[in-house]
């Protein structure tokens, strides 16, 4: 198996630009036809991606093109944003590429989509799924998704990678504020009482106690943890979505989703010191769970982790150090895939790395 990634920089979005980037992968991986390649772009490329997409095609000697365009590109070695730029991964051998009509039902899918091909009835069809959503921190920019060579394919891949054992998993990186609390009464998307109180009580009484100050809640910073239980908070089987308002007449919170009464809900503080604890946890146990070295990796990241902290992309840090010299691709979306107890999940603020090896079963 033979694996490498390449990114380069541009003054425009050429096509020369991506033929570049992938001859440069080529030579790392000392091959001259690919398999596949996985080929993203920036946001420059997205209006009109296909001359790019056919000179990846032809500078890689295969039609098997799959990507996306997206804000911010990387691979292990730097990431890009605001700047025209190509980050290709290319494979040789038994790993490719493959669209999803070929697949298992075992097999976990890479799902790049859109913001708006998105659906929940579509993402939760029976196939695991990992993967992220391009565009940017609205869904509402520039975007564009390929498959085989080609543009325009509805705004969103299916495919799987063959020849190679995956582990994969998503690293939230937030502070648990609050035990889990029953919520007891809602409004769309308001919670309306919380373990007998308004939520907001809560939520400003969590935040002071973490804080030890009188200021308000950093809303921006704030998560809602949720699932059906306590128990399945307290295990990590938990969904998370963004808070949008308060009232503080009623003292209700608007969440960026719907929840039930009966769910259980516990406060979270998006943090870069657990953010990056978490990942190096993710990355060991990930390891662990394919019981040997990493071949290559696959990382969607959240427009609001990475660089956005402080200009340093602590991910990509994290993985550099843990497994040196690894292959790793990715881009920063405006949302994240990953299997959680069973369900695919749509998730924010969250880093999802898959971790891929070569399966001796297939040698």
């Amino acid at each position: 198996m033979k694996v490498a990634t390449a990114l380069v920089l541009g003054n425009k979005a050429s096509p020369a630009l991506v033929a570049e980037a992938v001859s440069i992968a080529m030579l790392k991986a000392d091959i001259t036809v690919a398999s596949s390649v996985l080929l993203l772009l920036t946001s420059e490329f997205a209006d009109d991606p296909q001359p790019a997409i056919t000179a990846a095609a032809k500078a890689a000697n295969c039609t098997q093109v799959f990507g996306c365009s997206a804000t911010g590109i990387f691979t292990e070695e730097d990431w890009v944003l605001d700047s025209p730029a190509a980050a290709v991964m290319v494979f040789e051998g038994d790993v490719s590429i493959q669209t999803a009509k070929h697949h298992q039902p075992e097999q976990v899918l890479l799902t790049i989509s859109a913001p708006n091909a998105i659906n929940s009835t579509w993402l939760n069809d029976g196939n695991a799924r990992y993967g992220g959503i391009s565009g940017d921190v609205v869904g509402q920019g520039p975007f564009s998704v390929w498959q085989n060579a080609k543009g325009g394919n509805k705004g969103k891949v299916d495919a799987y990678i063959s020849g190679v054992k995956l582990a994969t998993k998503a690293s939230h990186g937030f502070k648990m504020l609050t035990k889990p609390k029953q919520i007891q009464q809602t409004n769309d998307f308001d919670i309306t009482q919380l373990d007998n109180k308004p939520p907001l009580t809560t939520l400003q009484k969590a935040w002071k106690t973490h804080g030890k100050i009188n200021a308000p809640a950093p809303l921006h910073l704030m998560m809602a943890i949720y699932s059906d239980s306590a128990e399945a908070i307290n295990q990590g089987e938990f969904n998370q979505t963004n808070l949008i308002s308060i009232d503080e007449n009623t003292g209700s919170i608007t969440l960026a989703q719907p929840l039930r009464v009966g769910q259980f809900l516990s406060w979270g503080l998006r943090d870069q010191v657990v953010a990056e604890a978490d990942l190096v946890l993710t990355t060991q146990q990930l390891t662990d769970e394919l019981g040997a070295t990493p071949a290559f990796g696959l990382l969607f990241s959240c427009l609001g982790r990475g660089p956005f902290y402080d200009g340093i992309d602590h991910d990509l840090k994290v993985i550099a150090q843990q497994l040196p010299n690894m292959p790793l691709l990715g881009f920063y979306g405006n949302g994240e895939i990953s299997n959680i107890a069973g369900k695919n999940q749509l998730l924010p603020y969250s880093a999802v790395l898959s971790l891929f090896a070569e399966d001796s079963d297939l040698i």
